[in-house]
């Protein structure tokens, strides 16, 4: 089909049409786009992460296990090794668990959104060091005396509640890919809120674990880190509960 030209009339009347605000030299679009591109930039918070960064995470979180392994082969984990690679492990998880919790804050302290890009292998770290702990006890300090193990759980409260630490744990480890995200949706949001839980826990835990024979100012750093980045979550927590409430009552 040919489209034949426009009459003058016709075009005459076209151009006195406003451009419903399009602009339309290259400029014009330019500077209209670039409000909208800044915010886009603001948004994504950035290019996003370096490549370094995570090799060099991977570097810090393997240090602690890496040198474990050493003083392993050189025999030198002290006069009582299973002690040495139970606290060892169990202060890396709380380690890096206390990190994992404090991705979320320094994103928003810093406007660099990529950086969320790191909480969950520093999790899945602390997952693992969790787990070492845990072996440590059931196969090197009880030798899977599973008997003597249940009692351990139930008459002693800071495996009661490191015990109930690790298991919760578990599921966030579990569900920490891609394709879980994807499943659970929503519900994938909630289910990871159990570190809020989980790492008070570990504190309690490590708490209750080295008062017995003295303390020490680790304990009391854990806790004023753990409790800061629990508060600073709170404006977020009342906000939500707000927007929930009020959802809800629109709905009824």
């Amino acid at each position: 089909m040919v489209v034949q030209p426009e009459s003058g009339a016709v075009a005459d009347r076209r151009s006195a049409v406003p451009s419903m605000g399009v602009p339309s030299s290259g400029t014009e679009r330019r500077a209209a786009t670039a409000p909208v591109a800044r915010r886009v930039v603001k948004r994504r918070g950035g290019r996003g992460l370096p490549g370094y960064v995570k090799p060099l995470v991977w570097v810090i979180a393997l240090t602690p296990a890496a040198l474990l392994l050493a003083g392993f082969f050189r025999d030198d984990l002290g006069a009582n090794p299973i002690e040495k690679i139970t606290n060892w492990t169990g202060y890396w998880t709380l380690c890096l668990l206390t990190a994992s919790i404090a991705v979320s804050p320094l994103r928003r302290l810093t406007g660099y959104n990529p950086i969320i890009k790191l909480r969950r292998p520093i999790g899945l770290f602390a997952f693992f060091y969790a787990t070492l702990h845990f072996l440590t006890y059931i196969v090197l300090d009880q030798f899977f005396a599973f008997q003597y193990i249940v009692e351990d759980i139930i008459e002693r409260p800071y495996i009661t509640v490191g015990f109930t630490a690790f298991l919760l744990l578990i599921p966030l480890a579990v569900t920490s890919t891609t394709g879980w995200i994807r499943r659970l949706g929503k519900r994938w949001t909630q289910l990871h809120r159990l570190v809020y839980i989980i790492v008070p826990l570990g504190v309690l835990h490590f708490y209750w674990k080295v008062i017995a024979k003295a303390f020490q100012i680790d304990v009391l750093v854990f806790a004023i880190l753990v409790g800061g980045l629990l508060l600073f979550r709170l404006p977020a927590w009342r906000k939500r509960r707000q927007a929930s409430m009020s959802s809800a009552s629109a709905v009824s």
